[in-house]
């Protein structure tokens, strides 16, 4: 059996079940699932009023938001704010992958680590990733201790799990410290506050957003729901489908830090970040919301769930989609950012994706449709 099939194997093993043990356990997920449903819908509806407020809102509470259409407007962007010379941490960002943020601040002459455990691992193995929330599932635990032994050392034949996850930490936590500025995606955005949620379990995200005196935030427009309300929904969904529920972390960032301590007046900064940029990509969302078929795949809220109950990522695995976009969501992904219609050729459609998925979204229709799209292109 090759190292992927036993990889993949253990992954699902480990968190189908739990996914529908957390379902059983707190049924009103399934209602919230719902209910964000037709709030993202309704968001679609009327983008560009949520992109405007979500950007003012930002600027309101002394914070500065950017609408970017491509890669590159990112990418300049962020080298203005960071510049040259700095250490960077990354918390995880599918769009900063999108973007190719690291690649672009390390050939400006940064520092700059994934904090991440999965993105760390496949950074220092320079690979791409495996699954949307799971960078490196394609890595067996005896692949992760010879990956670390080689890049990192400190590890051997005889460490446990425990063991390599507390050799990453040793290693990332110098990196934290003496970072000039944090990296991350968003889970999602309040428009009403311009506030970005973020849900984590390993805690590289609070440092990411709190150590460094600059926090960078880039994440799609899909990611904009109108409400602070609406924006903790979708990360407590996410976190369920995702089997890891109850989140050990949900973040909250509304601007730089700040203090009301002497006379309730407040003021910024404290001891956390300086300053907090939001940016916000296009890069063919718009279009695609502008198509009555693909804009469905806008719902998404990557939880990765349809993936482990897809029989071509089983097969596929990283090979499925162009990074970071993988498996059946993937297909639709690399289709709306990059034109590329290869990724949904392969799909079967077994139908397990729509099943499974908690935005109800029709995964096979949109990759018949992304088929149909590529014979048009003959």
């Amino acid at each position: 059996m090759m190292s992927w099939e036993i990889a993949v194997n253990r992954a699902i093993n480990n968190n189908v079940p739990r996914v529908y043990k957390v379902l059983r356990e707190y049924p009103y997920i399934i209602e919230l699932a719902k209910e964000l449903r037709e709030t993202k819908l309704k968001v679609l509806n009327n983008i560009d009023y949520y992109i405007d407020q979500t950007l003012k809102s930002v600027e309101k509470i002394g914070g500065k938001g950017y609408f970017v259409s491509t890669p590159e407007e990112a990418r300049e962007i962020v080298g203005k704010i960071v510049g040259e010379g700095k250490t960077v941490v990354m918390g995880k960002s599918m769009v900063a992958y999108e973007a190719g943020i690291r690649e672009y601040l390390i050939r400006k002459g940064n520092e700059v680590w994934e904090t991440d455990l999965g993105e760390f691992l496949i950074q220092i193995g320079n690979q791409p990733p495996s699954h949307i929330i799971a960078p490196a599932i394609h890595l067996t635990k005896e692949e992760t201790e010879k990956l670390l032994k080689d890049k990192i050392g400190g590890v051997n034949e005889n460490s446990t799990h425990e063991d390599l996850v507390k050799r990453v930490r040793e290693f990332l936590r110098e990196k934290f410290i003496k970072a000039d500025i944090g990296i991350t995606g968003a889970n999602s955005v309040a428009a009403d506050t311009g506030t970005v949620a973020l849900v984590e379990n390993e805690g590289n995200i609070r440092f990411s957003t709190v150590a460094p005196q600059v926090h960078i935030a880039i994440t799609g427009v899909d990611k904009i729901v109108p409400t602070l309300h609406d924006a903790m929904i979708e990360v407590m969904v996410q976190a369920a489908y995702a089997g890891i529920y109850p989140p050990t972390y949900i973040n909250l960032t509304s601007g730089p830090s700040s203090t009301a301590d002497i006379e309730m007046k407040r003021v910024n900064p404290a001891h956390g970040p300086k300053e907090f940029h939001l940016i916000l990509l296009d890069n063919g969302r718009l279009k695609a919301n502008k198509d009555p078929v693909l804009r469905e795949a806008l719902l998404c809220i990557r939880c990765g769930r349809c993936h482990f109950h897809c029989p071509v990522y089983r097969v596929m695995g990283v090979n499925w989609g162009d990074p970071p976009f993988t498996g059946p969501t993937g297909a639709m992904w690399s289709y709306i950012v990059n034109g590329d219609t290869k990724p949904a050729l392969y799909c079967t459609h077994s139908g397990g994706c729509k099943e499974v998925c908690p935005m109800k979204i029709n995964i096979p229709r949109i990759l018949e449709y992304i088929k149909w799209k590529n014979n048009d292109k003959k």
